[in-house]
């Protein structure tokens, strides 16, 4: 938060600091679990300590709605702090919801994006036994992380977090702000098809992508580049790909379709923090105009049908401007955010 707040051109400390209305700022954070770590020692300290033993922060620092907090403390912000906890969608939504506090006239300047540390002995066994975790190895120098890839089996579990700060257009052009691209729309839907698994037909994820486009007021023939949410699991990257095909076409090779990228294969799934790390990456490629390759994707399954770009990274095409950046989670959550280059 504190590097994205620098970015945006704000000073150090805060609100106050940086001359802003602290009630016209506000935090909008997406998370699943928060600091999963807190709960696990909470438990140890339980066991070889005791009661005495458990420190009083154990339950405010394990609440999803501690990390918003925590911004907004540190960095004066009385707006609002919102959490957004849709699973794997989570940070996605919350920069949507932020999107939507701007346009409303609620809130002139948000901090909006995702966190998660859920790297613990227990979680990593339960998705493990979920079968959703990659068994492949280091030893042939390659990431076990493999979106898209013929020889994907899951996906690496990580951590981190990723946050865009998101001002209102005229608030942004007067103080003269580094404007990377327009926060145009996103897009929300439910597959209501099962507590993990996601719909295999890709019914739910072609609605949420629909659904951005139009939010953005574009069409299907705008976007120009797809950030992929692709975590490497068998189901997950054919649903999504055969949604992609059903919204913005058919697409095997270079010019065949519209570039698609899938950056798990680098760094590994950030769970909530996921679609605010991806929508960092999402808004440098607009304003660099390159699109990043994906890793891991040595041989693309011929399922996928997609221009994915692999390799190298790729010039995004001129011929349209919108981009767009999803996210999807357990239980059928569908996030997707629409950003549009500016010149």
């Amino acid at each position: 938060a504190r590097e994205a707040w620098g970015d945006a051109g704000f000073a150090t400390g805060g609100t106050r600091e940086s001359g802003l209305d602290p009630e016209r700022v506000g935090v909008s954070l997406g998370a699943i679990l928060g600091d999963a770590s807190v709960l696990v020692g909470g438990d140890r300290k339980l066991r070889d300590k005791g009661p005495r033993g458990v420190s009083p922060l154990t339950t405010p620092m394990t609440v999803p709605s501690q990390a918003a907090s925590q911004i907004s403390l540190d960095l004066h912000i009385t707006g609002e702090a919102r959490t957004v906890t849709s699973a794997c969608a989570s940070g996605t939504e919350a920069i949507g919801e932020a999107i939507d506090r701007i346009r409303y006239g609620r809130v002139d300047v948000a901090l909006a994006g995702g966190a998660e540390a859920v790297v613990t002995p227990a979680i990593m066994a339960s998705f493990a036994a979920m079968r959703a975790l990659s068994d492949l190895g280091l030893e042939d120098g390659a990431t076990p992380s493999r979106p898209f890839a013929k020889d994907r089996a899951g996906f690496v579990n990580a951590e981190g977090a990723g946050l865009l700060v998101l001002e209102a257009e005229e608030h942004a052009r007067a103080r003269g702000a580094r404007i990377y691209c327009e926060a145009a729309g996103w897009g929300l839907s439910a597959d209501a098809h099962h507590m993990a698994a996601p719909d295999p037909s890709g019914s739910g994820v072609a609605l949420a992508l629909r659904r951005a486009v139009r939010d953005a007021g574009g069409h299907v023939v705008d976007v120009v580049h797809v950030n992929a949410h692709a975590t490497a699991t068998v189901e997950g990257d054919l649903a999504e790909a055969g949604a992609l095909r059903a919204v913005l076409g058919q697409g095997g090779g270079a010019g065949g379709g519209v570039p698609v990228t899938a950056l798990k294969g680098h760094l590994g799934h950030l769970q909530g923090a996921a679609g605010g790390v991806e929508a960092v990456a999402a808004v440098l490629t607009l304003h660099n105009g390159v699109v990043p390759p994906t890793v891991g994707c040595t041989e693309l399954d011929e399922e996928i049908a997609l221009d994915v770009v692999t390799g190298e990274p790729r010039a995004l095409p001129g011929n349209g401007d919108l981009v767009l950046s999803n996210s999807f989670g357990f239980g059928g959550h569908n996030a997707v955010l629409a950003l549009r280059r500016v010149a």
